[in-house]
Formats: C-alpha cells, sequence, structure tokens
C-alpha cells in the first residue's frame, strides 16, 4: 500500500493541472534528481517533437518503479549461471523459485520511483532510439505520435524492467534474420511480416517451454530475456514486446484481469497493423498475431497496458472511500475487441457511504467473487462501463464496514439483455449433479472416445476366443456398472473402440461379495494389455489417479485388463473415461452452495457414493456452486435447468 500512496501524493497535485503545471511538480518530486530530468528537457529544446516525447515522458514517470540497490542484479546473474547449467527447466524453475523465497525473499519491496534515479544520459539516447526506429524502418511509419508514445518511445515497457540497454541488446539477439531478408514489394513495410520474422527468431533461439505453475522474479534484464529457458505467458510476452519495439515494430501488452468462465486471467501482445487494426497474439510470443482474439471464450474486460498514466483510475483512488488496487497505468480497451454494454443495476442496498461501486466475475479459487472494474451510484442504480457479453456478474458497493452485495447475480446475455438470477425460497428442485467444473471440448473429446468400448472376458491369454460382456453405449453411466454374467473367466479385460488409442483413465473390477478385509470387493490380479503387462503405461489404468491415462500409439486394437490366476465372477467394473478429474468421485467430500440475495448458503456435505450427486429441495432458479473438500481447485457456478449443468 505504500507505493499506492505514493502515486496518490503525486496525482492528487497533477491531476487536473496544466502540462507545465505537471511538469513543474515532477521536476520537484524528483528531488536531488531534478537536474537529470532537466539535461534531458535542455537537450530537446530545439527539436519541438523530441521536446514533446521528453515531456510525455517525464510528465507520467511518476508511479513506475525500478528495483533500488544491486540486489537484483545478484539474483539475475544466479540466474543466468542457472540457465547455463545442465539443470532441466523445471529444476532451474524451482531453484531460482527457492532463491526468490529466501536468499531474496526482500527484493520484491526494495523498489523506488524511476524520477528518483533515472539518468539523463539514458533517457536521452531511449528518445533518440525510438525515434530512429520510428522514422526509418518502413513497419513503424504508419504510427501517429500518440500511437508512437505509447508503443516505441517508452524507455521501459513493464514495471520493474532494468533500467538497461535493452533496445540494443535484443535487437542484436534476436534481429538478424528481419536485416537479412531480400528486399520485395510485398512484404518490405509490412508490420506483421516483421513479426513473424522476429517471432520465428526467437523460438528457434529461445524454444520456450510454457511452465504455468508458481516461479520466481520474473527476469527483467535484456541479458535475462534473451537466456530464458523457460517461462509463463507473461515472460514469453515481455520477451516478444521487448524485442519486437527494439526492432520497431509497433505492439501493446494487453490482458484480461480474469476470463468469464475461468479462474484465472491471461495476458498477451497485440500489434498494431499497419491498416490500423489490431492483430492479438493470443498467447503469447508461441502464437501468431491475428485479428480475433480467443473467438470461442468470454471476456468481461480488456485492458491495455500503457506509460500514460490513466487519469481517471487516479481519480477514483483519490476520492474513493474503499480504494481497490486498480493499475493506473492501464486503459480499458474492451470494446476495442468485442460487443460490449454499458450497465445500468438496480441495486438491492440503500445505505452505502461512497459513491464509487465494483463489478465482480466468479473465481472459485481461494474466493468467490472477483473484482475486475469500478463504475458509480447513480441514484439506486449501479452503472458500469464496456462489460463483456455471455458473463455473469455480481456488483458490490461500500458500506463503510467493507464491501457487499448490491445487486442479485446477473447474467449479461449474448443481446445485450440482463438475467437476474434469484434463488426461489417458495419452489424447491431435485438436482442431479455430475460435475464441479464446465466439461471443455477437450474433455468431451476425451471422454467420448470410450463409446462402444467393451468389457470382454475369456479362459485364453490371446483372447482368441472371447464373449463381450457389456458394452458402452451412452456417457452416464454408474461408477461401478453391474455385469448380470454368472460365467468364470481367467481373463477380464477393457477393450477400445477403433480409434480411440486404447484411451482409459481407470479401470477396476469388482465382486459383489465383500468381507472384512476387502470392504470395496475389488479384484486384483497381473496386469495385462495389448503392449505387455506391469510397464509404466499399463500400471496408469490402475493407479487410482483420474489424471494418468493408458493410451498406446495404436489407435486400433488396443486393450488393458487383468489375469486373475484362475477363471472368476466379476460382478461389477469401473470405467473411467480419460478426463479432467471434475466428474464426481466416489469418496470424496462434496458441499453444495446456493447464492441467497447477499451470501452463500450452504446445504451441508455429503460423501459420494456414486459417479453422480443428488439434492432434494433446492431453491429453483438458484445460482449454484458445488465445491470439492478433498481434492482440486476448480470449480464453476451453475444453473440446473431443464436436467442439466448450466455453467458460467
Amino acid at each position: 500500500m505504500k507505493k499506492l500512496y505514493v502515486i496518490l501524493f503525486f496525482a492528487v497535485f497533477v491531476s487536473c493541472k496544466e502540462t507545465n503545471e505537471r511538469l513543474n511538480f515532477v521536476l520537484e518530486a524528483a528531488g536531488n534528481n531534478r537536474s537529470e530530468l532537466e539535461k534531458v528537457l535542455e537537450h530537446f529544446c530545439e527539436d519541438s517533437l523530441k521536446y514533446k516525447a521528453a515531456v510525455f515522458l517525464i510528465e507520467n514517470m511518476p508511479g513506475h518503479y525500478s528495483y533500488a540497490g544491486d540486489e537484483v542484479l545478484d539474483y539475475y546473474e544466479l540466474g543466468k549461471t542457472l540457465f547455463a547449467s545442465d539443470l532441466s527447466p523445471v529444476q532451474q524453475r524451482d531453484s531460482l523459485l527457492k532463491l526468490s523465497e529466501q536468499q531474496f525473499a526482500n527484493m520484491g519491496s526494495n523498489t523506488v520511483q524511476d524520477i528518483n534515479i533515472i539518468k539523463g544520459d539514458y533517457l536521452i539516447k531511449n528518445i533518440n532510439d525510438a525515434f530512429n526506429l520510428w522514422q526509418t524502418k518502413s513497419w513503424a511509419q504508419h504510427l501517429n505520435f500518440e500511437q508512437f508514445c505509447e508503443c516505441l518511445l517508452p524507455y521501459k515497457f513493464v514495471e520493474l524492467q532494468e533500467l538497461d540497454n535493452w533496445r540494443d541488446t535484443l535487437a542484436y539477439q534476436f534481429g538478424g534474420d528481419l536485416d537479412a531478408l531480400f528486399y520485395d514489394d510485398e512484404h518490405y513495410d509490412s508490420p506483421y511480416y516483421a513479426s513473424k520474422v522476429v517471432r520465428q527468431t526467437i523460438i528457434k533461439k529461445i524454444n520456450p517451454l510454457g511452465l504455468h505453475l508458481k516461479s520466481g522474479y520474473p527476469f527483467l534484464s535484456a541479458p535475462t530475456m534473451y537466456r530464458i529457458t523457460y517461462g509463463r505467458c507473461s515472460d514469453y510476452v515481455n520477451v516478444g514486446v521487448a524485442t519486437l519495439r527494439s526492432l520497431g515494430i509497433p505492439v501493446f501488452i494487453e490482458s484480461t484481469p480474469q476470463w468469464g468462465r475461468y479462474r484465472a486471467g491471461h495476458a498477451w501482445f497485440t500489434l498494431l497493423n499497419d491498416k490500423g487494426d489490431l492483430l492479438p497474439s493470443a498467447w503469447d510470443i508461441t502464437t501468431e498475431p491475428s485479428g480475433t482474439l480467443f473467438p470461442d471464450k468470454r471476456i468481461p474486460k480488456i485492458y491495455r497496458s500503457t506509460y500514460a498514466i490513466n487519469w481517471e483510475t487516479v481519480e477514483y483512488l483519490n476520492e474513493a472511500k474503499y480504494k481497490h488496487s486498480f493499475n493506473i497505468f492501464q486503459k480499458d480497451v474492451t470494446d476495442e475487441y468485442f460487443a460490449t454494454s454499458d450497465l445500468s443495476i438496480p441495486i438491492l442496498k440503500e445505505d452505502l457511504n461512497d459513491k464509487y461501486v465494483y463489478i465482480a466475475v466468479f473465481n472459485g479459487h481461494n474466493m468467490d467473487w472477483n473484482i475486475i472494474d469500478y463504475g458509480e451510484l447513480n441514484r439506486d442504480k449501479a452503472e458500469f462501463k464496456k462489460m463483456g457479453r455471455n458473463v455473469l456478474y455480481i456488483a458490490f458497493g461500500y458500506d463503510n464496514n467493507g464491501l457487499v452485495p448490491i445487486t442479485h447475480p446477473f447474467i449479461l446475455q449474448k443481446n445485450g439483455s440482463i438475467e437476474n438470477i434469484i434463488a426461489d425460497s417458495t419452489n424447491f428442485q431435485k438436482v442431479i449433479l455430475r460435475r464441479k467444473y464446465y466439461s471443455s471440448y477437450n474433455v468431451i473429446e476425451m471422454q467420448r472416445r470410450i463409446l462402444n468400448g467393451m468389457i470382454q472376458a475369456s479362459n485364453y491369454s490371446d483372447f482368441s476366443s472371447c464373449d463381450t460382456i457389456y458394452t458402452i453405449n451412452d456417457l452416464e453411466f454408474p461408477d461401478q456398472i453391474e455385469l448380470g454374467t454368472k460365467k468364470s473367466y481367467r481373463y477380464w479385460r477393457y477393450m477400445s473402440p477403433n480409434g480411440s488409442y486404447g484411451s482409459i483413465a481407470e479401470l477396476r473390477f469388482f465382486r459383489n461379495d465383500k468381507s472384512e478385509k476387502n470392504a470395496s470387493g475389488q479384484l486384483d490380479g497381473q496386469m495385462i494389455s495389448s503392449i505387455g503387462s506391469n510397464n509404466d503405461i499399463v500400471k496408469k489404468a490402475f493407479d487410482d489417479n483420474w489424471l494418468s491415462n493408458f493410451e498406446t500409439e495404436n489407435a486400433n486394437g488396443s486393450w488393458v485388463g487383468m489375469d486373475f490366476g484362475e477363471p472368476i465372477i466379476v460382478d461389477k467394473v469401473r470405467c473411467v473415461p480419460r478426463n479432467d478429474d471434475n466428474y464426481i468421485h466416489v469418496g470424496d467430500e462434496y458441499e453444495l452452495n446456493y447464492w441467497d440475495n447477499t451470501k452463500w448458503i450452504s446445504t451441508g456435505k455429503k460423501v459420494a457414493e456414486d459417479n453422480y450427486l443428488v439434492y432434494d429441495s433446492i431453491p429453483s432458479g438458484a445460482l449454484l456452486w458445488l465445491k470439492n473438500h478433498t481434492r482440486g481447485w476448480d470449480e464453476r457456478v451453475f444453473l440446473y435447468r431443464d436436467g442439466k449443468q448450466e455453467w458460467w
């Protein structure tokens, strides 16, 4: 919070002043470093456009931070050593995470504002280099001055970036293929084509490996960025943006704070093409900029990272009684990508103590609702701008004690209409639940591989003569399928349908006559399969892990099963298709909650006895949330309509 209040200290004085007054205030605030900033202004005093660029950088410098001291340089040196080591990328990541949490635990809080440390010569060089790129590179000459100021001019593109000669370093490392291109009339001035060449060079040289779990401090110096062996989306976005800008290719960093139907956010880079259109990269440097951003994803908000201060956000931070940590270096560009709606939602609560209100989407991981934007109260309505459609939202307000819900959850439909989600406690319904999280296309495709799979039995090890005991014809079968046979067989198997590669997550055989020693009735034997016995792939069908899978390289004729040593009767079988482990898991403890006006109401906890859960007397129309207290974190809210879960 200390950093936030430093920003506010500047903002409260300069947000409403004329340009020269803002500039004077920043020069005063620079303290002992004022002479370095004045050196830049004096250097460009006879070049009106470069002087204007220098003023832009200096006026918007408050709030931009760098690491203080040499500790970060030690961390980067250790990173370079590890990148050059024989350790795998996963081992490098784990080592650097350990260093971040132990030896460099306080580095993140040891920061200083750029106005207090930046050197005049450094800023002068950056301004000259940026203008040289703008004026000499054919793929940058479509930019107007305002676009240039955000796409190419800034001496940094992300907070805490090292103040080094990143343009020179990265242009040298990754610009060779672009410089070596033969001139042709079709591509010579194309930002799109130039970015394609540079992307291919980066990919060829660093071979990006995505490791999206927790990592240490990001590498934000040029000598570490071009050596990085692993990274999250944001790491490879940083490499891409730094490199492309170093070569005069205009790009932005853009992000969503959270997907409309997923607990995480995402960042990418966007190319400003010479036709004026925005070409987002979708994931990171590994994906090609195109004209469409995730056409099948629900996105509530898109923000563009900027160098310039967003004075509207500053005004909010100065005036709001409850201050959410919105970034003053972001601009809402949601409506530049797809249809949005401005909302005016009647509120349920009147005794609010702030004119600002907040809009949130469901998260489900360590929190229920995640705030993504703010709006204002207008009489008895909460108003928000540029909201993405086909998303479920809820609004919050400040009542002097904290944030409280002030609207029902509501769906902003594809056509812009509003559907309030209200639990009807006078009418109840029975719900049958099979999942705690929505099914993606990949999950359904993997699950469908089990259709037409067969349980077969034989007394011949090669199944040269066998009986088909059961065929899986639909996907809603019980956890333990009744086989209904009284014949004994030594060999039992799951025979996968053609085209499915044997794909199955779990296979188990059971007998009805349970005992004290074997309360589950589970039968054990020697594992067998079409690819041999007791190898690591076969074991995956019997390891009680739904995220590991038996799967072969053979699309047809693959099977897995057990040799029981003698003929036996099998009464039941468990066949778990390949999945994401978000189906109801026998033995796990679940809790169903529903939203009742302002809070979640629990219906109690229960342990799953089958691969579905049944709840009676659930209020009709309620927003529901099924929590698994045993495993996993992927959970989404849903409605129960026409006997099915409708996910949001």
